[in-house]
């Protein structure tokens, strides 16, 4: 038993430099693949929320960030704040409207979620993205969620399992937590390394 945490308290972690992490130029990202995935922001109000979810979009090659409503649009100081120049490589576009940004995904070929809490969502951890598809998913205001007009032009609802006393999570955790998710069931990790 002390083997084994001598040999436990004895490996190291030496934290790595910037230039040994291998990640890509902005125009290599633009030249490869990416997540069948886009990301449409339903009214977000907070520029930092609209940046960290440009930053985790860039982590996970996000196919584009679609900005409806009140959402800010790059360039933009607070955004650039939190997506540390990932508003430069994740691909995005503006609607005035999220309905016409959802019907535009569509006719584009996209299956359409909205993460919510609703009747009869799907819990996250059951939903399986199918290997042959695109997805689009909706978040929405940080106090309101995604518009009901909105929810009536999806295909379906995915919900995110929560057991404290809170009645949601920030919009840019959920966005993190849903594109992980996706990014893990439908890439194999090895086709992004180099």
């Amino acid at each position: 038993m002390q083997y084994l945490c001598d040999n436990f308290f004895s490996m190291t972690h030496r934290k790595l430099k910037i230039e040994e992490l291998g990640r890509i130029s902005v125009e290599q990202y633009a030249n490869s693949d990416k997540l069948p995935l886009v990301i449409v922001l339903d009214n977000v109000r907070s520029q930092y929320n609209v940046g960290s979810i440009f930053r985790t979009s860039d982590a996970y090659r996000v196919s584009e960030i679609v900005l409806c409503g009140i959402c800010s649009q790059p360039p933009n100081v607070e955004i650039h704040k939190t997506a540390l120049g990932a508003e430069l490589s994740v691909p995005h576009r503006y609607f005035s409207k999220t309905t016409d940004a959802v019907k535009s995904l569509r006719n584009e070929g996209y299956t359409i979620l909205a993460i919510e809490q609703a009747e009869q969502s799907i819990q996250l951890q059951d939903f399986v993205p199918q290997q042959d598809k695109k997805y689009a998913v909706i978040l929405g205001h940080e106090v309101f969620g995604v518009q009901q007009d909105v929810i009536d032009l999806c295909d379906d609802c995915i919900e995110l399992p929560q057991f404290g006393t809170k009645h949601s999570l920030n919009v840019s955790v959920t966005a993190g937590i849903v594109i992980w998710d996706f990014f893990k069931q439908i890439r194999n990790y090895n086709t992004f390394l180099h």
